[in-house]
């Protein structure tokens, strides 16, 4: 009895020792259970981040700022220039308004922005106001600077331009002249220098200071080529080889551009200008002289200015007798709207160069005249010659 008591004893205690490892068991599996639950929430709570901070490398922030850089700078209210003579001055950015100081300034902005021309220095009269567009026309004249010197003040006041604008020959007072003008007016006025040979660059600072670039560099591309073509006839006919000319001017032709003037620039390059005198006149009616001396000159070509004796001449015996009559080697220049030879000594010598070769070396002016002439009219003046126009402008066969 006590022996099956001790065995029941026994039995029981191994249940219940069997009975406490399951427990522990169940214990220690829920605990594991736990800690990997929690591991995995750890897991999925440190991956959450990771997956949120991506918008920091969208560009939603970028985006947010793109108005502040695509907005266009503004543009300044002024600029400061600084004309031939050395004058700064300041300038509004956007000019929309200019006085010419006279006919040579307003022949190079009627080429580049006639839009912005407030008045006109010289009136377009009779065929010459053609070929210039008619707004131009019926802008006011306010006179000039220098030549006839009657710029009116009062009138370019009351028109109120951003700048006056001379362009030319400077003078030895320039500096004074300009700042005159300036003070009188309480308006800006520049002065750009122009020759034969820097007429491009002039073009090529308007185009920059009145935002016209691409205009301007057209101009004087023009210019320069023009000049290439003379350089290269030159070079081939030789210093030594040009043909003697004269140029003669007034209503009885009894006026000369003599050599070394100022007018006699373009002509003293393209021909042997005779016309030497002790004393060159820098006036555009040259100096004055007679038919003894004409005589005396006797020129192989003569020109002469387009309002003078040239309808005359062949018939007159007082000036049949020279060679160029005799020979039939003497020629109108063509006017419209300026004089192709000058007055005033502006761009539209360019058309004289090309004219003038033609009759002087037709030989090396291999060139159609009336193309070059068509194109400097549609360019400088927005003018579409027709044939008549040119026939009317060029009468003559010996430059074709």
């Amino acid at each position: 009895m006590k022996k099956m008591l001790s065995c029941t004893l026994a039995l029981m205690m191994v249940v219940s020792m069997l009975a406490g490892c399951s427990g522990q068991a169940a214990t220690t599996a829920a605990t594991t259970a736990g800690v990997t639950a929690a591991a995995a929430t750890e897991a999925a709570t440190t991956a959450a981040p990771v997956t949120a901070a991506a918008p920091e490398t969208t560009a939603a922030p970028e985006t947010a700022a793109a108005p502040a850089t695509t907005a266009a700078p503004s543009e300044p209210a002024t600029q400061v220039f600084t004309d031939s003579a050395g004058r700064t001055v300041e300038l509004p950015y956007n000019i929309t308004k200019i006085s010419p100081s006279g006919a040579l300034a307003q022949i190079f902005l009627v080429a580049i922005a006639p839009d912005l021309l407030a008045s006109k220095a010289s009136e377009y009269k009779g065929d010459s106001a053609k070929y210039i567009d008619k707004s131009l026309s019926q802008l006011p004249t306010v006179g000039q600077f220098y030549g006839s010197d009657d710029l009116n003040y009062e009138s370019i006041a009351a028109i109120a331009p951003e700048v006056v604008i001379d362009v030319g020959q400077p003078m030895a007072t320039i500096v004074e002249d300009m700042d005159s003008i300036t003070e009188k007016l309480a308006i800006p006025a520049i002065h750009l220098t122009a020759d034969l040979r820097n007429a491009p660059d002039v073009f090529r600072t308007l185009g920059k200071l009145l935002h016209r670039e691409e205009k301007g560099e057209e101009l004087a591309k023009f210019i320069e080529k023009t000049l290439a073509k003379t350089d290269s006839i030159l070079e081939q006919v030789g210093e030594d080889n040009k043909t003697k000319a004269l140029y003669l001017t007034g209503d009885a032709g009894l006026n000369v551009i003599a050599k070394t003037s100022y007018h006699a620039e373009i002509f003293d390059y393209i021909a042997d200008n005779i016309a030497v005198v002790d004393q060159p006149a820098s006036k555009g009616t040259g100096n004055e002289t007679d038919l003894e001396q004409i005589s005396l000159w006797d020129p192989d070509v003569i020109f002469f200015y387009y309002d003078s004796v040239y309808d005359t001449v062949k018939d007159d015996p007082t000036w049949s007798h020279l060679k160029a009559i005799s020979t039939g080697k003497y020629y109108k220049v063509p006017m419209g709207p300026y004089n192709w030879f000058g007055t005033p000594p502006s761009i539209q010598r360019y058309l004289f160069l090309l004219f003038a070769a033609k009759i002087l070396y037709p030989e090396y002016a291999d060139y159609d005249l009336q193309a070059e002439v068509t194109e400097y009219y549609k360019l400088f003046y927005g003018y579409d010659m027709s044939d008549a126009d040119y026939k009317a402008l060029v009468n003559t066969d010996d430059a074709k």
